[in-house]
């Protein structure tokens, strides 16, 4: 799975570089702020997802990477925005200072707007005759019914008591907001119909809850080394997590379960899954 994901990463790097440059203007400062986080390492789940599912329904990744890179840069103005001191005040991520630490506040804050800017500019680059059904989920999953909500009710939760019902409700947004997009608009791009999108999207949906809830597990036993950002956070931060609610034993008994959910929703595609069943297992099992 590593050399699998190797090679799609290697793809993904590209086409990035391709549709964000280098640029050596007078506002070259935000390019290379941008380009530090975008190129700072990371999974690539969210564009790989995507990719993937088109494959599943037989489309050619190069029709489908204007919407995996964009994808990709909404993902990480997230993650710099995320860090900032207003925010989850973080100094690091991926192994190295976080954008506002290397960069300042400001042009971090202006990184991840132009990072935004550039993910639809990126996006309308793309020839498919579906373009419009991609753009509006790509917004919707982004926006305040997607990740962006899902940030605020994380936010205000902070030192609350919550239920599972509401920890669950502000995963699904926050980080499955993404994850479900990533797998409903390679489908989209691809011409499925609509049972084979409700299917991908069940798939993301109980994916996302799976690959949140390892999150909550690596942040207490995990290292930082490893993680590349600080354990504990998460406590310190006084969040609610799935380990907070329910303790490890139970949270990789629960993980499993969305998992075990979320392959459960691939029968009807046969062999043409098997990576993306496989992949599941990978990101349920692993370290960082």
């Amino acid at each position: 799975m590593k050399n699998k994901l190797k090679e799609r990463i290697e793809f993904i790097d590209k086409s990035l570089n391709e549709f964000l440059p280098d640029d050596n203007n007078l506002q070259s400062i935000v390019y290379d702020s941008m380009r530090y986080s975008v190129f700072a390492g990371g999974k690539r789940l969210r564009p790989i997802l995507m990719l993937e599912t088109a494959r599943m329904f037989g489309a050619d990744w190069d029709t489908i990477k204007e919407f995996a890179c964009a994808l990709e840069m909404i993902h990480t103005y997230s993650l710099i925005h995320d860090d900032l001191p207003a925010m989850d005040n973080d100094d690091l991520r991926r192994g190295i200072p976080t954008n506002h630490i290397k960069f300042g506040e400001d042009i971090a804050i202006l990184a991840g707007d132009g990072l935004l800017n550039k993910a639809f500019e990126t996006a309308l680059q793309s020839k498919s005759p579906f373009i419009l059904d991609a753009l509006k989920e790509l917004a919707f999953s982004s926006g305040t019914e997607g990740m962006i909500g899902g940030q605020v009710v994380d936010l205000k939760s902070e030192g609350k008591q919550i239920g599972l019902d509401t920890l669950k409700y502000i995963h699904s947004l926050k980080t499955g907001a993404l994850i479900r997009s990533a797998c409903v608009i390679g489908a989209i791009l691809s011409d499925a119909d609509d049972f084979e999108i409700q299917a991908v999207k069940d798939f993301a949906i109980n994916l996302g809850i799976a690959f949140q809830i390892r999150d909550d597990i690596l942040d207490v036993i995990g290292d930082t080394k490893t993680l590349g950002k600080k354990v504990g956070s998460d406590v310190q931060s006084d969040k609610n997590t799935y380990v907070s609610l329910l303790g490890i034993d139970k949270s990789i008994e629960l993980a499993d379960k969305y998992s075990q959910d979320a392959k459960a929703s691939l029968m009807p595609f046969g062999e043409k899954a098997s990576f993306l069943a496989e992949l599941t297992d990978f990101l349920i099992d692993r370290n960082n």
